[in-house]
């Protein structure tokens, strides 16, 4: 029935398709195992990509030549670049998505990839030998080998959902719970916990009356994810922000002692950046009210999702809070929010290739390693399905580094420190944040992609372009002098004092209160200029003069850090060996086996003095 595979991809979430989609793309025959071909590509919580720091991840993704960013643009219905007031680093892009097409899109894109396949079952063990995986076993019996397995079981693996004083197993409601792969790797030697995340009622737009409520509009400017021709958004539908109050925390409390969260019933730690509306006015108990977004689903439902309202409470406590927020009155709740629990591994178990230490070719990504998030999870499996490939190829792993990418940034968090709460990516985590912006995803990673064998050619030409398009316009706006008669009027109508002496554009784009878009509608000959090249281009170009101090100073840093990457530690290392490490620094190395010393200092209890002397012996 089944010929012998090269990878097989367990789970059909964000994580499962990017790395089915990778390893197949990339010439790997892939089989894609789900318990329901009905929900591919399933959001299984809010219909929204991207956000702070996750909307890099999306735009790193799409450079690299996975499909999040594609698959988003299809079916976006409002766009928002968060952050716009801040500096270039933090601003990140965010979408509105039709939570249907966006499944329907994800379906339609992986058919169409020739190296793939499905099976709809679930895997109830893996098929190992020798210390290597070499397949699966379905519940209906059926062993299917490969030479590689993902596993991207998200929040299936013995998953619990609880709604008050009621639990019953599932991975999402509706869908029922995958088990014994945890008990057999269990028994296999590795280290699993519990982990616990949350979603909110969903009711119908219908009964809301949204002119009590804010509205909240998408960009009048609409960008998007993909750095490929993909549709713009030309019409986009509104969310709208209403809030708790007094009244609604008084009657959310009425259901405490049902609780299954304050009452013990969950063992596992939800996220900390995510919490429960029981949490919030449990924890901030002094703010009388929080902030609640009202989000459409998509074009052609009235179905929406109430952002900040997560909740475990009795359904019948739920529905009472809700119908005293404003605009809420009349609400009809299509079905009551609930908390689920399930297993995850930590991931320090995994190499930063994200292949499991105690098991070869095994692979893990997504939720199992504790992440929450679709874009967290849907990077590990592009980088899984990238490495799982390369790996039964006899090629390198494929590894980025912290300043390569956020990508880099949370495989190396995850592998170096761990989590024991879900993890969730932030620029504050990334310290070379200035490099890693959206806008130079491309520029940063197409290349990398296109060495790979992922990335297109296309992609990669367009790249190159780009690239020496902004040198010489970089170049250009640094070089190219003007008069202060032909510029002066036009500076003081922008607020900007006027200059004695002739002065470049790129030294008056270093004023701070000063853009390129400002000064090309003050001055025909820069506008004209610039007319022959992209509105990306001119970003790119604007940005690399105004901040370039800064860049050159992190891109320093960056060299510094990696004279301790260039000190590689063999996997068998002996730690003992070294008596003048701390015992807390040794028994952390000797868990996480770090691949460099750069990773090394990275990790929880390794002192900088620890690092020291290990830099000592490996130089010896």
């Amino acid at each position: 029935m089944f010929d012998n595979y090269d990878v097989i991809v367990v789970g059909a979430g964000h994580a499962g398709n990017e790395a089915a989609a990778a390893a197949a793309n990339m010439g790997s025959k892939t089989l894609l195992i789900t318990m329901n071909m009905q929900v591919i590509g399933q959001m299984s919580c809010n219909p929204a990509m991207g956000g702070v720091a996750k909307g890099q991840i999306v735009r790193e993704i799409d450079a690299l030549g996975g499909f999040s960013g594609i698959i988003s643009d299809k079916t976006m219905i409002q766009f928002r670049m968060l952050n716009r007031s801040k500096g270039p680093a933090m601003w990140s892009p965010r979408c509105q998505s039709d939570r249907m097409r966006f499944a329907e899109e994800w379906r339609l894109t992986l058919e169409n990839i020739p190296n793939l396949d499905f099976f709809q079952d679930m895997v109830a063990s893996l098929l190992v030998k020798d210390g290597r995986v070499v397949g699966v076993r379905t519940g209906l019996g059926v062993e299917i080998t490969a030479k590689a397995v993902i596993l991207t079981s998200g929040t299936f693996m013995n998953g619990l959902i609880h709604i008050g004083e009621k639990q019953f197993g599932g991975g999402r409601t509706g869908e029922s719970a995958s088990y014994g792969i945890t008990e057999q790797l269990v028994k296999l030697g590795f280290e699993a916990g519990r982990m616990k995340t949350g979603t909110p009622a969903r009711i119908d737009g219908r009964s809301l009356n949204y002119n009590a409520m804010e509205e909240q509009k998408g960009d009048e400017n609409p960008s998007k994810f993909s750095f490929t021709d993909t549709p713009a958004l030309t019409k986009q539908l509104s969310c709208h922000i209403t809030y708790t109050n007094s009244a609604v925390h008084e009657t959310l409390k009425t259901g405490f002692e049902k609780s299954p969260m304050f009452q013990g019933r969950i063992q596992g730690l939800g996220p900390r950046y995510c919490p429960s509306i029981e949490d919030k006015i449990n924890r901030f108990a002094d703010k009388d009210r929080h902030q609640i977004f009202v989000e459409p689903e998509g074009w052609n439902t009235v179905e929406c999702y109430i952002n900040g309202f997560s909740s475990s409470l009795p359904e019948d406590v739920q529905y009472k809070a809700l119908k005293q927020m404003v605009g809420f009155e009349n609400v009809k709740m299509f079905r009551p929010g609930y908390a689920i629990e399930y297993d995850y591994f930590p991931p320090t178990q995994l190499k930063l290739s994200l292949e499991t230490k105690i098991i070869e070719n095994l692979y893990f990504a997504g939720q199992i390693n504790g992440t929450t998030g679709y874009e967290e999870a849907a990077c590990q499996g592009l980088m899984a399905g990238i490495n799982a490939h390369n790996k039964i190829q006899e090629k390198a792993e494929f590894i980025l580094k912290r300043s390569d990418a956020y990508i880099g940034v949370l495989i190396d968090d995850l592998v170096s420190k761990g989590t024991d709460e879900p993890y969730r990516m932030f620029t504050s985590r990334a310290e070379y944040r200035l490099l890693l912006r959206q806008d130079n995803a491309d520029l940063r990673l197409t290349r990398k992609g296109y060495e790979i064998g992922l990335a297109s050619k296309e992609r990669f030409d367009a790249v190159v372009a780009k690239e020496n398009n902004v040198k010489h316009l970089v170049n250009d706006l640094k070089q190219k002098k003007i008069q202060p008669d032909s510029i002066n009027e036009g500076l003081l109508s922008l607020n900007s004092s006027a200059i004695r002496e002739k002065a470049s554009f790129g030294t008056l784009l270093k004023r701070p209160e000063l853009y390129i878009n400002d000064l090309s509608a003050v001055n025909k000959e820069l506008n004209d200029y610039l007319s022959k090249y992209t509105p990306e281009e001119i970003e790119q170009a604007e940005i690399f003069i105004k901040y370039e101090d800064y860049l050159v100073k992190e891109q320093e840093n960056v060299l510094k850090m990696f004279k301790l990457e260039d000190f590689h530690i063999f996997e068998d290392f002996n730690y003992d060996r070294i008596k003048a490490l701390s015992t807390e620094a040794r028994q952390k190395l000797v868990k996480i086996r770090p691949s460099t010393l750069g990773q090394a200092s990275r990790i929880s209890g390794v002192s900088p003095s620890d690092i020291s002397i290990l830099m000592i012996y490996l130089g010896k």
